[in-house]
């Protein structure tokens, strides 16, 4: 395993947001979703996701997330990804990872 120094981490902008809006998405590849997510003082932004084994766009709303918001913005196909959603990828599908408890959005991961 290659270490990184403390001061790369901190460069990574790894903040909590709600879920306000999500779409299907059927010009992704492989199944995905269009995702709004409100990140408090650092906006709203939109990605695409492929979370769709395991999450259906009911159960997403007003679920709070965890986003890496300062990596470039990605083209998917027709769509501009703004922010990465963090999850785990298992043999299920990907899991997304969340604050074990409720936290201001934006707040961010230290």
């Amino acid at each position: 395993m290659q270490t990184v120094p403390w001061s790369d981490f901190q460069k990574i902008l790894i903040v909590a947001g709600t879920i306000t809006r999500v779409e299907a998405f059927p010009e992704a590849r492989k199944p995905a979703f269009k995702v709004w997510v409100n990140f408090g003082s650092y906006g709203e932004r939109k990605t695409s996701a492929q979370i769709t084994r395991l999450y259906t766009v009911d159960e997403l709303i007003g679920r709070q997330v965890i986003g890496i918001l300062n990596f470039e913005e990605k083209q998917i196909g027709p769509f501009r990804s703004q922010f990465l959603l963090s999850g785990f990828e298992t043999e299920n599908g990907v899991v997304l990872s969340a604050p074990e408890r409720r936290v201001p959005d934006g707040t961010r991961l230290s």
